[in-house]
């Protein structure tokens, strides 16, 4: 065969390869907000905010003159991860204003790896509070909503009242740290590469995402139709490429250093016994950052407790925002 021949024959094996993914990945248009809806028996509104150069999509429910609570949540998970909690945190009457964070769902997408930077992240969210009306607020964070959670309190601490975090080390933690924990970690060093992770990701119908959840879950924690809204969710405007860049965008040069990494507001520190994800070390290394810190133990669940208890996760977090 001519080299000709062969790179043609190759382009056209490339080019049904992007197609096969891309039909593979396909989803219709599902709408989470109505499924919670459906789920929780309660009313919920949704808008989009501007934040600066971005929107967000914003999920709220709750008396509209209640206190504020904030709930950020990781990856791969959208808004709808925090639905539970929400429920509960607004029947004991906060406002609980839920955002897909940028790059997620129904929020703007920039194309940018550097916009997806932790300090930008965190700046969204002490934006967001105030363009929902509101000075300060409640702020709790899950995995990735964690560390900007963290930043949130750390770079913008007029912004929050009280902090909590589930299942993430404070951004320092990891600082000299070694683990001797078998965590799952790979994916990392995959996220960094260009293009391929998000490609890879839409296989056998988003196999790698709805594997990892399920996997690594309470058992009926993401039955069929969750994982609907999920994948619906991760092919909405290419949002995986999105989300990933979460990932790279920490590999490249770090933003600025803050005035402290201490924090001196309230936090709570919730940590889970099976997450294969964060080292629990880690995570209890956490309270040494902190002026006054909380640290509690969960009895049961694994990295993605929020949706496996969520009843429990709202009642610590009541109890906690109401001192």
């Amino acid at each position: 065969m001519s080299l000709s021949r062969l790179l043609v024959a190759l382009a056209i094996v490339v080019v049904g390869g992007v197609v096969v993914l891309e039909c593979s990945g396909r989803q219709p248009d599902r709408d989470a907000v109505a499924a919670a809806e459906a789920e929780l028996g309660i009313d919920l509104a949704s808008r989009r905010l501007s934040v600066g150069d971005v929107e967000l999509f914003v999920v709220e429910a709750g008396p509209a003159d209640g206190p504020l609570v904030v709930l950020l949540h990781g990856f791969p998970e959208f808004w709808y991860a925090w639905r539970g909690p929400m429920a509960g945190l607004a029947a004991a009457g906060f406002r609980v204003a839920v955002p897909d964070q940028r790059g997620y769902d129904l929020s703007d997408k920039p194309e940018e790896i550097d916009a997806y930077r932790v300090d930008l992240l965190a700046a969204d969210i002490a934006a967001l509070i105030p363009a929902l009306g509101y000075e300060s607020a409640f702020v709790a964070g899950h995995d990735w909503g964690g560390g900007v959670a963290w930043n949130l309190a750390i770079r913008h601490p007029e912004r929050v009242r009280r902090l909590a975090v589930v299942d993430t080390p404070h951004p320092r933690a990891f600082d000299d740290f070694e683990s001797d924990e078998d965590t799952v970690d790979w994916f990392r060093t995959f996220f960094a590469l260009p293009w391929l992770p998000e490609r890879a990701a839409r296989l056998g119908n988003w196999r790698l995402g709805s594997s990892a959840l399920r996997d690594t879950s309470l058992a009926d924690t993401f039955p069929e139709a969750t994982m609907d809204l999920y994948r619906s969710a991760w092919d909405r405007d290419d949002a995986m490429k999105g989300m990933i860049d979460w990932y790279r965008a920490s590999y490249r040069d770090p933003p600025p250093d803050p005035a402290t990494w201490r924090v001196a507001l309230p936090t709570l520190v919730m940590l889970a016994p099976g997450d294969v994800y964060i080292p629990a070390a880690a995570t209890r290394r956490s309270m040494s950052w902190l002026d006054d810190g909380r640290l509690v133990e969960l009895e049961e669940g694994t990295h993605w407790v929020i949706q496996e208890r969520p009843a429990r996760i709202a009642e610590l977090l009541v109890e906690f925002f109401v001192r």
